[in-house]
């Protein structure tokens, strides 16, 4: 695991986008595809803009794997994440062979159906982020962390909901739903590389816990501490609180 430290969020952005690029460019040199696996959230806003004006990337050579999604909202709504990435990835970039998840559908057979197709081939990078509460995807503490099922219908805590309120998503606790589909921990892990943005004071008690505390499902993005190619990108808000020792400026 690697860490980087950025100036503020359209900095880390960048950082994060042009790493990025560069990692989809060789991926379509050598192998003319690229499995991709990608995060929504406002945390992912100045990276999913500078990547998808990144020069040279073929994006109808990329197929792209939804990592999480609200059971019972509908596309249509503010906060859904297939909406997120229709506007914020896949209308901007030509992506054509992306699986969102359905969390307004019939639920165990979205889960097999866009789990299967996970599953078919390795996935060569994904992107996520870290909860306020340390989750990785929707995996709230304590995660799962054995389970090898590539997606779990999981239960949202109070702090992962609160959090969507906080940032604008939904106007009261009550409006946020309760469970999620999640890529499962251990399918993250199965990621060739992994990219982590996390942006923000409001990260930095889960940051500390997740990279400078034990390895535990109490902080589910500490598992990837043990990912050999796991990236970190922190600005100075969410490394506020982490020792110095653990940070390489960018």
């Amino acid at each position: 695991m690697k860490v980087r430290l950025l100036a503020d969020a359209t900095s880390l952005g960048a950082a994060a986008a042009k790493h990025a690029a560069e990692a989809l460019r060789q991926l379509l040199q050598q192998q003319g595809i690229a499995r991709l696996i990608v995060a929504t959230g406002a945390s992912q806003f100045e990276f999913l803009e500078a990547l998808t004006g990144a020069p040279g990337i073929a994006w109808n050579q990329v197929e792209m794997f939804h990592l999480d999604e609200y059971v019972g909202l509908p596309a249509s709504h503010p906060a859904s994440f297939r909406k997120y990435l229709k506007e914020r990835l896949i209308r901007k970039t030509g992506i054509s062979k992306f699986h969102l998840l359905d969390g307004d559908g019939d639920i165990p057979n979205v889960i097999e159906r866009v789990g299967y197709e996970l599953n078919s081939a390795a996935v060569d990078l994904a992107f996520v982020g870290i909860g306020e509460n340390g989750h990785l995807a929707f995996n709230d503490p304590p995660a799962d962390f054995e389970t090898e099922s590539p997606y779990l219908l999981v239960d949202l805590d109070q702090l992962c909901r609160q959090q969507q309120v906080n940032e604008g998503w939904f106007a009261s606790l009550a409006e946020v739903p309760g469970q999620a589909i999640s890529m499962s921990i251990r399918q993250i892990l199965k990621s060739k590389e992994i990219l982590a943005i996390v942006g923000g004071e409001r990260k930095a008690r889960a940051v500390q816990a997740c990279l400078e505390g034990k390895v535990s499902p109490s902080a589910p993005a500490s598992i990837l501490q043990t990912h050999a190619h796991t990236t970190i990108y922190l600005d100075h808000g969410s490394a506020s609180l982490l020792s110095s020792p653990l940070i390489r400026p960018s």
